[in-house]
């Protein structure tokens, strides 16, 4: 039987996890004459499941995929346990809030800048420009879910909106947004801007932040210019 050392992509993976060398391998155009070592580092850093850097996109998907959790958490609870409806929602509510900042702060700025737009978006402003109204779509229902008593018909009513709400929102940015920059961005940029993302989420995870809306045309004004 073999040991975990022993799995068979560790042959694969071997010392290949340098985030620099793989940025380096992926962004050059792979040959039937390329080396072994160097079309294995290529697989690597093409895998969808690679495990040995951050990216973005990557990062943000893994958090749709929490916030979704999160939400079918909350419509499984047991409606007389308010106290436990109450602070499994306030998580929710931090994490919803300080992705979105998140995602305003670093991720669209340089999506505005590289992006042409994805999927089905006519260009990288509307996909924009879209981001921001949708956050302020979320952050509109998450107020009202804060203004009504846990559990009673009118925090159900506002808890279900901010689940469409996001939903759509999540549904959009996957096939125009993160589709866009997997295209026009390198692994170097991504693994960085992952950093500063968790990095202000990690900052302010325990309390949360106050939810500022956007204007979203003066947003796109505003990074388009810097």
């Amino acid at each position: 039987m073999s040991s975990p050392g022993d799995h068979p992509l560790r042959a694969v993976i071997g010392g290949h996890c340098n985030p620099a060398r793989i940025t380096r391998l992926a962004s050059e155009g792979a040959s039937p004459e390329a080396p072994q070592a160097v079309r294995r580092d290529r697989f690597v850093a093409a895998s969808p499941g690679y495990v040995g850097a951050m990216d973005i996109t990557e990062v943000i998907l893994h958090q749709h995929m929490e916030q979704r959790r999160m939400f079918a958490m909350l419509e499984e609870w047991p409606r007389d346990d308010t106290e436990g409806l109450s602070a499994l929602w306030t998580r929710l509510a931090i994490l919803l809030e300080t992705h979105a900042e998140g995602e305003e702060r670093y991720f669209y700025p340089e999506l505005l800048h590289r992006g042409e737009g994805g999927g089905d978006a006519d260009d990288v402003e509307e996909e924009t420009e879209d981001a921001v109204k949708d956050h302020n779509k979320i952050r509109d229902a998450v107020r009202r879910v804060g203004d009504a008593q846990v559990g009673s018909d009118g925090w159900w009513e506002a808890v279900t909106d901010a689940n469409v709400e996001n939903s759509d929102h999540m549904a959009e940015e996957e096939r125009q947004d993160l589709t866009d920059f997997r295209l026009h961005a390198d692994l170097a940029l991504r693994h960085d801007l992952a950093v500063k993302f968790l990095r202000f989420e990690a900052m302010t995870a325990a309390r949360g932040i106050e939810p500022v809306d956007k204007d979203p045309e003066e947003w796109i004004e505003e990074h388009q210019g810097s």
